[in-house]
């Protein structure tokens, strides 16, 4: 016997809902759960089909709250919000969300919104972060090039005058001079970022991952270096070379700290994500690269400047890898976060795959 197919307006509701940001649950009368869209795998990591026919409370430890939200919604036949619920997924991380629930179909059926409430805490502090960093950024370029003019000049005094030194052992002094106005050049350049634009073209972000852990692994013999990727991330459209620098660039940033961490351990692990949001604007589909290390963490009080030139984990450090880093990942309109408690530091890349 052949299936009945789906009514069209039925297929167009599932399609306008499955593309929706928001975490959309369909529940039936007895609460069980009939329909997930892809933002609700993502909130509650579990896939529709997995999802599909489990009990509210099965989901939820604490889903009676919800559940009896639910049979109101339907009894009155009215829209029910609440803000601010504590939701306790069992065996995964619990979230605080506003929620909506909406009876259709004379009761039979309700629809569930959730909106997470640190979703918008996260977009709110990425855009300022990013506001913050564009604005100290192109202060920084200009203090860059100002002082760089100048070493110019002193390198260019300094080797006419080790040429006219009528004492050859006084070149010692020049020689200084010259070695230093190279390296505030060298510092200057690193902090105008990169000079080129991207030279973009299909290639799997493993093997990238694959030379940043070679050269890491060659740099620290003590490091331990665990790899878990999703093998079956398609290619993306990068620059390969300059994407190497980035993720290098948040390695190294984590070795250093490691130096002083017993059993140092780097884990690059690669997956999907949907419906992400990045300056604004929502991808359907990201991948995402989380470069974590079990060192001491980072100190609160630089966590919002981290990624602002001069701003370092470590004392001495010039805390340009990061600001050089961030710079290549806008070039792929992707961007990087990070979370940070003791043992346990994530640095996440993130990049459009559309």
């Amino acid at each position: 016997m052949k299936t009945k197919p789906k009514p069209k307006t039925e297929m167009t509701s599932e399609a306008v809902l499955s593309n929706l940001s928001t975490a959309i649950l369909v529940i039936s009368e007895d609460h069980n759960i009939l329909f997930a869209n892809q933002a609700a795998e993502n909130l509650l990591k579990e896939s529709a089909t997995h999802m599909a026919g489990q009990c509210l409370i099965e989901l939820i430890i604490n889903g009676e709250e919800l559940a009896e939200i639910v049979r109101q919604a339907a009894i009155y036949n009215k829209t029910f919000t609440q803000r601010k619920m504590q939701l306790l997924l069992r065996g995964k991380d619990n979230f605080t969300a506003d929620v909506t629930v909406t009876p259709v179909q004379d009761g039979e059926q309700t629809v569930v919104e959730l909106i997470p409430m640190d979703r918008y805490l996260r977009i709110d502090r990425d855009a300022a972060i990013q506001e913050h960093y564009d604005v100290t950024r192109q202060m920084v370029r200009g203090l860059a090039h100002e002082i760089k003019n100048p070493l110019g000049g002193i390198k260019g005094s300094a080797e006419l005058l080790a040429r006219a030194l009528p004492d050859k052992s006084l070149e010692e002094y020049t020689d200084i001079i010259i070695e230093e106005t190279n390296r505030l050049t060298s510092l200057l350049d690193r902090m105008l970022g990169p000079n080129t634009l991207a030279q973009k073209a299909p290639i799997s972000i493993h093997q990238v991952l694959e030379r940043t852990a070679s050269l890491v692994e060659l740099e620290s013999r003590n490091l331990k270096v665990i790899r878990d990727y999703d093998p079956s991330i398609p290619e993306l459209f990068i620059d390969p070379e300059l994407m190497l620098q980035a993720v290098l660039n948040v390695a190294r940033n984590a070795m250093q700290i490691l130096e002083t961490t017993p059993h140092p351990a780097l884990t690059f692990t690669t997956r999907i994500d949907r419906q992400f949001t990045i300056k604004g604007l929502r991808h359907k589909v990201v991948v995402r690269v989380d470069i974590t290390d079990n060192g001491p963490g980072i100190a609160p009080e630089i966590q919002d400047q981290l990624f602002y030139p001069m701003i370092s984990r470590r004392p001495g450090g010039t805390g340009l890898g990061l600001t050089f880093a961030q710079s290549i990942i806008a070039q792929h309109n992707g961007m990087i976060e990070f979370e940070s408690e003791p043992g346990d530091t994530t640095f996440s890349i993130i990049i459009p795959l559309e």
